[in-house]
């Protein structure tokens, strides 16, 4: 039982390094705002195309970096979910899935 635990720990931390390295990029507004995360959640840049940097018009900025952000980090929770899925068997681990 213990070695059982000692090689899932062993995959849990090959998998959180290799979500560490995945990259999810999302748009909003056509492109004019592009958030890149990893699959760790993490935040990796925020890019606006200076056509959407309007200080007549903050709230259409705001908008466009909340939802492209909001969906990046869906994305890569979906994604850490699906691989950490085939780790734990579908049980649902706290801190993990």
């Amino acid at each position: 039982m213990l070695s059982q635990a000692r090689e899932l720990k062993s995959k849990l931390d090959k998998a959180q390094k290799e979500l560490g390295n995945t990259i999810i990029e999302v748009d909003s507004g056509k492109g004019a705002v592009r958030v890149t995360v990893n699959g760790q959640q993490k935040i990796l840049s925020i890019k606006m195309s200076p056509e959407v940097i309007d200080p007549d018009n903050a709230k259409r900025l705001e908008d466009l970096v909340l939802k492209a952000v909001s969906e990046a980090i869906a994305k890569s929770q979906k994604v850490a979910a699906n691989q950490l899925k085939g780790l734990t068997g579908g049980f649902k681990i706290p801190g993990l899935t």
